[in-house]
């Protein structure tokens, strides 16, 4: 071999591995996402601060409608066409996108030592083996109110169930504001705002919810059927055509000072502080009786994987192993007030509704949505059974006692508790 053909053959061998280093380095990712409120804090504030220390990867932000994220984002993985990254739902959505090898198992990746085992439960394998999203945030459940209203008509926040009947009642005499800004037409707001908010209480929270999954209770006991009485009561609170009325018209409602109380989510505050011009506070679900253990619905709600066919896996990994890191705890939980970190490490909030919500932890015990971890895996749906189920009672289309029975009958109908 002659020294000019070496030289070309040293140069061609350089020129293709600087090409590799910089194929390594160079990516566009992608994000898939239901959460299209998100999309100025991603491009605004998320994406730019990893951009800055990562110059050779790109992030694109590209969300669905909420309603049709599961279906659409289904469809874009059996075709291969899905993004880099995935927004997790939590628990058996995202349980089931990891079995059918969708999402990459991210056990080992960087930052993961960040979360707890709670923290990581809603997107860990049933045995724990494997965990497959890196966690971002939990939303908690509880009732938003107007103070400028409350201080008019002399209330104070009530804590108990009977308070918070008398406080409605007072609300509704004095006729200038509706009670309670809820409506039942889109279903899931009656059980999610409605008896998973208020449900925990009554079942005492992960006791009842595990003793269901165990098969030690059923929905038909008491401490299941208890909350769809105290719902039944809500609708006389709820204002003329409750019925036809929608999420979008629940919270136009309240944002526009026409209602004195929501039922509401943590995730509602940043949008509520854009929209509202009055003093807003918070409290948590009234108990039952003064002095009783109070409890909150603290739900794991949205974490991020990796799609295992993407192409740019490394550059994915850098980013996920950024979302794990305290830097982007600190600027998702300020730039969404009302989504909580789940990083190990305390994030200062500086919004003063998304600190009111989040000291109930330190009061009240903690648990997540009854129906989502296992009991809604098979046909008919728990979930959306109970969304049916809630809507009805308020409604008075069916009695709690019958709601329940039906629920009851259709989870029997598949689930048998493990032994």
């Amino acid at each position: 071999m002659t020294r000019t053909t070496m030289k070309g053959l040293l140069l061609a061998s350089s020129i293709l591995g600087s090409a590799g280093l910089a194929q390594a380095q160079d990516a566009t990712l992608t994000i898939e996402s239901w959460r299209n409120d998100d999309l100025a804090i991603w491009q605004e504030k998320l994406i730019p601060a990893f951009e800055a220390k990562n110059p050779g990867i790109k992030v694109v932000f590209s969300p669905s409608a909420p309603t049709e994220y599961n279906a659409a984002l289904n469809a874009k993985l059996d075709a291969g066409s899905a993004g880099d990254l995935i927004t997790c739902r939590p628990f058996d959505a995202s349980l089931e996108l990891y079995n059918k090898k969708h999402l990459a198992d991210l056990t080992g990746l960087a930052g993961m030592e960040n979360f707890s085992d709670v923290a990581k439960s809603a997107w860990t394998t049933d045995d724990g083996s494997a965990t497959f999203c890196v966690p971002m945030a939990s939303v908690i459940h509880g009732f938003i109110y107007n103070k400028d209203a409350f201080d008019q008509l002399g209330l104070s926040v009530p804590t108990t169930e009977a308070e918070f009947f008398a406080t409605l009642d007072k609300i509704k005499e004095d006729g200038n504001y509706i009670p309670m800004a809820m409506g039942t037409k889109d279903l899931w707001e009656a059980a999610t705002m409605g008896y998973q908010n208020i449900g925990p209480n009554y079942w005492k929270g992960e006791e009842g919810r595990l003793a269901l999954i165990k098969g030690e209770q059923k929905l038909t006991d008491e401490p299941w059927v208890e909350p769809y009485r105290v719902l039944a009561k809500w609708k006389d609170y709820l204002g003329d055509g409750f019925e036809a009325q929608t999420y979008p018209d629940s919270q136009n409602l309240f944002t526009l000072g026409r209602a004195a109380i929501y039922p509401a989510g943590s995730w509602e505050i940043a949008g509520f502080n854009a929209q509202a011009d009055f003093k807003m506070g918070a409290f948590p679900p009234p108990v039952k009786n003064a002095g009783d253990t109070c409890y909150i619905s603290d739900h794991n709600d949205i974490g991020i994987g990796l799609n295992a066919k993407s192409p740019n896996a490394e550059a994915a990994k850098t980013f996920l192993t950024w979302v794990a890191s305290p830097e982007f705890a600190e600027i998702y939980a300020n730039a969404l007030p009302g989504f909580f970190s789940l990083n190990s490490t305390a994030v200062k909030m500086s919004d003063p509704l998304a600190q009111e919500f989040v000291s109930w932890r330190e009061k009240c015990q903690s648990t997540i949505r009854s129906t989502y971890q296992i009991l809604s895996r098979g046909t008919p749906n728990l979930e959306n059974e109970t969304w049916v189920a809630s809507a009805n009672v308020i409604n008075g289309t069916e009695t709690p006692e019958e709601a329940a029975k039906k629920l009851q009958e259709g989870l029997e109908s598949w689930y048998k508790p493990a032994k």
